[in-house]
């Protein structure tokens, strides 16, 4: 499904990752490990489009998507988490999902604008679909609270609702257990098998080496992904 080919970026003089190569299949939970300053995250800005790269060759169901910008790059079917969650704090949790289905809008502005019945029939249908999200990641009961009102953990899992309101084929997890704890580490573990079983999803993440657990959701995840991952020196 996704294909990177000799990855290099450079800022300035310094090199933060050079000839990375690796190939995602379809259905497939893969990840990226490796210390801190490995250029992960780096990896993830190019494959979305948020960084230019230096030189390198990335592949999308095999359609060259190199250089192509970020709405472009949802647009094909590829959405994302970020390390530091980005959330619309001032927002409810279900508006900040509802923002997902940006590029699936139909209605003009001036549709909007007016509350053309298009209008209504398309929120009533983004709103249903939302709820539909949130519950499937459990949240449901937090659609009307603020954002920042959540935990951590939950705050996680509003931007993986988002995300998932792109209707992506491909879902790229950065860092997603990062200042976590071990319950909430359990949850995402569960929630990553679930997109992944369920939804159909291929998931690509960063710093499985976080779920240090051996047992239970986080043991598997760390045993399922063993085959499929890609170290960053």
């Amino acid at each position: 499904m996704l294909k990177v080919e000799k990855v290099t970026k450079q800022f300035g003089g310094v090199v933060a990752i050079k000839d990375v190569n690796f190939k995602v299949e379809q259905d497939e939970i893969f990840a990226l490990v490796g210390p801190n300053g490995a250029g992960k995250t780096t990896l993830f800005n190019i494959i979305t489009g948020a960084f230019e790269p230096t030189s390198v060759e990335v592949f999308f169901k095999d359609e060259e998507i190199t250089g192509l910008s970020p709405v472009k790059i949802v647009e094909k079917g590829i959405a994302r988490t970020f390390q530091n969650i980005r959330l619309f704090n001032s927002l409810s949790v279900l508006e900040n999902v509802l923002i997902g289905f940006h590029n699936h809008i139909e209605y003009t502005f001036f549709e909007a604008v007016f509350r053309f019945p298009r209008f209504f029939k398309q929120e009533k249908i983004h709103k249903e679909m939302a709820m539909e999200i949130l519950k499937f990641l459990k949240i449901d009961k937090y659609a009307s609270l603020n954002a920042k009102a959540l935990s951590y953990g939950n705050q996680r899992k509003v931007e993986i609702a988002r995300a998932l309101a792109t209707e992506p084929d491909l879902l790229l997890l950065d860092g997603p257990a990062g200042g976590m704890n071990p319950k909430e580490t359990e949850e995402l573990a569960d929630t990553v098998f679930s997109l992944s079983s369920e939804k159909e999803k291929t998931i690509l993440l960063k710093e499985v080496k976080r779920l240090k657990k051996e047992e239970g959701k986080t043991g598997e995840l760390n045993k399922r992904v063993e085959q499929y991952k890609k170290e960053l020196a």
